[in-house]
């Protein structure tokens, strides 16, 4: 199950990962943010030693999806140690996502 991160808890889950984490960003009825959902719950059950994938509701939390300017969801960013490394494709396969992954951050040497 992919878990759910917040504005308070960002810091912590997030920038303070000892590897890479992928968060979506989604709402409630938005049925392309369930769908992406479930590939990336596919995708975890993969790269779950290697790269963490959390969710954030953005009808709940503010101050994220504002600082990284979300426009338009569902929406992917690619975080490692810390920093932001780039959006990737919100609407996409499990396999087109670990490819944008592997091209981003060295996950394969990770455990």
């Amino acid at each position: 199950m992919i878990s759910e991160v917040t504005d308070h808890n960002f810091a912590r889950t997030v920038e303070q990962a000892p590897m890479p984490v992928l968060v979506e960003f989604w709402q409630p009825g938005c049925g392309h943010c369930l769908a992406l959902l479930s590939q990336l719950q596919l995708l975890q059950d993969e790269v779950g030693a290697s790269v963490k994938i959390v969710k954030m509701n953005v009808q709940e939390n503010f101050q994220i999806p504002a600082e990284l300017e979300i426009s338009s969801l569902p929406a992917l960013a690619l975080f490692d140690r810390g920093a932001f490394v780039r959006f990737i494709g919100g609407i996409g396969k499990k396999d087109e996502i670990r490819e944008q992954l592997l091209a981003s951050v060295n996950i394969q040497h990770r455990t």
